[in-house]
């Protein structure tokens, strides 16, 4: 295994923690990126998909009936409404036509929810190019509309049978396939996670929320909001909200998954909140906070989110933990579920499972005067693929 130290981004996490194969690929992904990054061409085309395609800007919803019942002014920023239902599609455009102008022919990707497989989909349709999506095998079932949607698309999706079957088994899966076509194939993450320039590059595209977000608060408040609110697992709808705004004064809350309460171990008190309670360790090429034992071995994460079934986080937000930016939170299943019902009742918005964790937090921290009196919450995706999950729960 190899570490570039200089590669590192944010403080201690970061880096590019992969085996030597995978050096070149990573050196010639840096060297596209940073050609085009700022080119003048690449962004006109990319901002063509993003309103054309993917239907940018996205509204900043003022959720008038749940600030009444939460006690406190709530804007919603819509990522539900953009093409394919979540804010994976700012991401996959852009690592699309970036794969594009680099010349692969194939593009492979992991999925946990479903959204981040969706998208590539969506992506290598619109450019011609052959896709194929590793999934654990329990997320197919759980998520298997969304299985379905790739397929019509003309995705393979390729179920992952090993370890817990879930979004941290598929993106071992994916790094392998990557390792062995390297030449010909581009890796495209779903989240600001894995070896740089994935967080940077991830974050970069995503930045898009937080952008649109500074000028539509302005417009209806003439102000920025005391707070932002998102979910987080890999965290990059997180970032791509928080990260125009981390040299205001705003306070940044990145929830995360409580999963259902249940233990055996103090250790597995939270069963998705890395930031609260993950240690420093290396996972899919980067260091940063990591759900492990005492032995260094990654425990299973569990949360009725898939997409928020993770045992990392990004180095980013590692950081910012680190250095008191931003506050990291955890909402448990049965609160995720109470605020999934709320925004379907009171807005007839239906959340995805994600998002609801994210509007949870607002739920039971806004009396405590934490929140400040205008708070944005991203909504990450909306909350169709988790239907079924949620009238499972009602047996």
């Amino acid at each position: 295994m190899r570490n570039k130290l200089e590669s590192t981004k944010f403080g201690k996490y970061g880096g590019q923690f992969v085996p030597e194969v995978l050096m070149p690929a990573l050196e010639e992904l840096t060297e596209y990126y940073e050609k085009f990054k700022d080119d003048v061409v690449f962004n006109e085309e990319l901002d063509y998909y993003l309103r054309d395609f993917a239907g940018r800007p996205s509204p900043l919803y003022f959720a008038q009936r749940l600030s009444r019942e939460y006690g406190v002014k709530i804007y919603l920023k819509r990522e539900d409404l953009v093409h394919g239902g979540a804010h994976k599609l700012n991401n996959t455009l852009g690592q699309g036509l970036l794969a594009k102008y680099m010349g692969k022919k194939r593009i492979i990707a992991e999925t946990g929810a479903g959204q981040h497989g969706t998208a590539c989909a969506m992506a290598g349709a619109t450019f011609g190019i052959n896709t194929e999506v590793y999934m654990g095998a329990k997320d197919t079932v759980r998520q298997r509309m969304n299985v379905y949607r790739m397929e019509l698309m003309g995705t393979k999706v390729i179920p992952v049978k090993s370890g817990s079957q879930t979004l941290k088994d598929a993106i071992n899966e994916a790094m392998r396939d990557w390792v062995a076509n390297v030449e010909t194939t581009h890796y495209m993450i779903g989240s600001v996670v894995g070896p740089h320039p994935f967080p940077t590059m991830v974050r970069d595209f995503q930045s898009v929320i937080g952008k649109e977000v500074r000028s539509q608060i302005m417009e209806k408040e003439g102000c920025f909001p005391d707070s932002i609110v998102a979910c987080t697992g890999g965290g990059s709808n997180a970032m791509g909200i928080f990260y125009p705004f981390i040299e205001e004064d705003v306070d940044l809350f990145a929830v995360e998954a409580g999963g259902s309460g249940m233990k055996t171990t103090d250790k597995e008190a939270l069963h998705s909140a890395t930031l609260c309670t993950g240690e420093d360790g290396v996972l899919h090429g980067m260091r940063t906070k990591v759900l492990q034992n005492k032995d260094g071995q990654i425990l299973e994460s569990s949360s009725i989110a898939a997409g928020l079934d993770y045992a990392g986080v990004g180095p980013e937000l590692a950081y910012l933990a680190d250095i008191g930016r931003l506050k990291p939170c955890n909402s448990m299943d049965s609160e995720a579920l109470l605020a999934f019902h709320d925004l379907c009742r009171l807005e007839g918005i239906i959340p995805a499972l994600e998002s609801s964790h994210a509007v949870a937090y607002v739920r039971k921290a806004a009396a405590t005067g934490e929140l400040g009196d205008i708070v944005v919450i991203n909504i990450s995706g909306r909350g169709d693929k988790d239907l079924e999950t949620v009238m499972g729960m009602r047996k």
